[in-house]
């Protein structure tokens, strides 16, 4: 059994970004049906399960194990403690910027005039935005940080895993990306100065 990918198959399946960490937190310390987040994940055993299943909450058992021969993983707060390490890494020791953070930090480095654009344009690109949640809780978080005259607008597009991809895709084609690249035999040949000189840094 591929353990990795099983637990990305959980994670997919099961993860949810919270809204209130803190309010979730205390739900998932209920006992039996009182905790909503509980759910109960059906592991594949690759032979009569091919791929692993949450099963409908109305068959979870909460008084006991499974007569079933099935490998249950139940999960409670792992369903959000997961995903919210991309809003906190400090949780698991990473001493770095929280996504939100590390937005506003970034556009906050951009000239005066080019941050309002920057707020209202800001997309989410990658497998983790399908999270549940993650487009709301990444606009709560950002809005809180900004400046209140800013508008800010989050957008999560209809595919975000090939997103990025399909937009260099699109500048490639463009007749002028000659235009917009160094080569590697220009960097080779002049070093950094050909950025500089190129882009106007």
């Amino acid at each position: 059994m591929d353990e990795t990918h099983v637990i990305n198959q959980v994670k997919e399946d099961v993860c949810y970004v919270s809204q209130d960490f803190y309010k979730d937190m205390e739900i998932a310390k209920l006992k039996g049906e009182d905790n909503t987040v509980m759910r109960d994940y059906v592991l594949p055993d690759f032979s009569t399960i091919k791929k692993g299943f949450c099963k409908p909450r109305e068959e979870m058992n909460f008084s006991g194990k499974y007569k079933t021969g099935e490998q249950i993983l139940r999960l409670s707060n792992e369903r959000f403690a997961v995903p919210e390490t991309v809003f906190h890494p400090s949780d698991i020791g990473i001493q770095e910027m929280g996504i939100p953070e590390a937005i506003v930090n970034s556009v906050q480095n951009l000239p005066d005039e080019m941050q309002p654009h920057f707020f209202k344009n800001i997309v989410l690109t990658g497998g983790n935005t399908l999270f549940p949640g993650f487009r709301d809780r990444v606009f709560k978080d950002v809005r809180s940080l900004t400046p209140t005259d800013y508008d800010v607008s989050v957008v999560q597009p209809e595919n975000p895993i090939s997103y990025s991809w399909e937009g260099g895709k699109l500048l490639s084609d463009n007749p002028d990306f000659d235009e917009m690249v160094v080569t590697r035999e220009d960097y080779e040949e002049n070093g950094h100065c050909i950025c500089e000189e190129k882009f106007d840094i």
